[in-house]
């Protein structure tokens, strides 16, 4: 696969990190939580004060609770780096208007009407566009069947160039749900 080279010279400026963490709870439901810190390797000067090397320039938390079904039951989210401190953090509870979205079905186009742009943090609603495929490789196996056991086709199937029911994968991997290239599936999902 082809990737640039890197430089055989080249200098660490800025480091983003995402992190993303599920956890199931007791009560049924999932919380996911999911960070961004962004840091520099050299003092940076910012509007409002100089940050040393290694400071957060953005340290950002947005938590959600979700059903098994992917349904937000809750929502919201907390600025602890900023570089406009008062002002950043100020966004209130506008991630709690993502409760009714279902990560699976228009969660990023309802994301982005509902805290797009002035209506939230840049920051924080760039970080959520990765929560749904996060949550359901969470639900991989455990939530959502994966393999079609149930015999439903399995969710992963024609969502990526890998897993097309008319690819190798599917032929070796997921037999029951292969189909040729060009046939077409019966109403009940079995290949005909």
């Amino acid at each position: 696969m082809s990737l640039p080279p890197a430089a055989a010279r080249r200098q660490l400026k800025h480091r983003r990190q995402i992190d993303v963490q599920v956890f199931a709870r007791d009560d049924g439901l999932w919380e996911v939580d999911a960070t961004l810190v962004d840091t520099k390797t050299r003092d940076a000067r910012l509007a409002s004060e100089v940050r040393t090397a290694g400071t957060p320039i953005h340290d950002m938390l947005i938590r959600l609770v979700v059903d098994t079904s992917l349904n937000v039951v809750d929502a919201g989210a907390r600025t602890r780096w900023m570089p406009y401190a008062g002002h950043c953090d100020d966004h209130g509870e506008a991630y709690r208007s993502l409760i009714g979205l279902n990560l699976a079905r228009g969660f990023r186009k309802g994301l982005q009407e509902r805290v797009g742009g002035v209506l939230g943090c840049t920051h924080i609603t760039e970080l959520a566009q990765v929560l749904p495929t996060a949550v359901i490789q969470a639900f991989a196996g455990e939530v959502i069947d994966t393999r079609g056991d149930s015999g439903v086709k399995p969710f992963q199937l024609d969502r990526c160039h890998a897993l097309r029911s008319d690819g190798e994968v599917a032929r070796l991997h997921y037999p029951r749900w292969f189909r040729r290239p060009g046939a077409v599936l019966d109403t009940s999902g079995s290949p005909e």
